[in-house]
């Protein structure tokens, strides 16, 4: 099993056409790996297998570089149909949540889960909703252990958080961590 760091690595490394992964991994989330890796080859054609149905999530993923999304319950055979659009410069999603997600685009009011932190503030708040101390989250970012507790209060004040506990709440609804 790769985390999100890892899988950054691995395809800066391996140089793929196209990459399958999850949104829920430790270190670093799905969404957070595809702009990474988007940024450092933008042709890499990536797609979400997921358990997360949620439309929502589905948009925030199209919005961060996927081409793919289709959930883990598909049949073997759409995962295929869907490596198979991409490679051509497809984009490919399941029709198991199509619609609702048409109706999620089309909600224009609605803000994408997420948007309102930076992409470091994400990490950080990943990390803490794992578990890890400020000294941990400071290494494994390397940065200032002063810098993560920086990241931390600004993003409790993005959030409105008041605690750690309700940082983790966020983190768990924006689907950075699961339960």
């Amino acid at each position: 099993m790769y985390d999100g760091r890892a899988l950054v690595a691995a395809a800066a490394e391996l140089n793929p056409d196209v990459v399958v992964t999850d949104i829920g991994m430790p270190l670093l989330n799905g969404l957070d790996a595809i702009r990474q890796i988007k940024s450092a080859r933008p042709a890499t054609k990536i797609i979400i297998l997921t358990m997360h149905a949620e439309p929502d999530l589905a948009a925030d993923a199209f919005r961060a570089g996927a081409s793919g999304y289709l959930l883990k319950t598909s049949p073997g055979e759409e995962l295929v149909e869907a490596v198979r659009q991409v490679a051509q410069g497809r984009a490919y999603l399941t029709s198991l949540i199509a619609k609702d997600l048409i109706t999620v685009l089309l909600d224009a009011k609605k803000e994408p889960t997420g948007e309102k932190l930076t992409g470091r503030q994400r990490e950080v708040l990943q990390l803490i909703a794992e578990g890890r101390t400020m000294k941990e989250v400071a290494s494994l970012l390397h940065i200032s252990p002063r810098t993560a507790e920086s990241h931390k209060y600004e993003i409790m004040e993005v959030l409105g958080a008041q605690n750690t506990a309700e940082l983790v709440q966020h983190a768990i609804r924006m689907k950075l961590v699961s339960v």
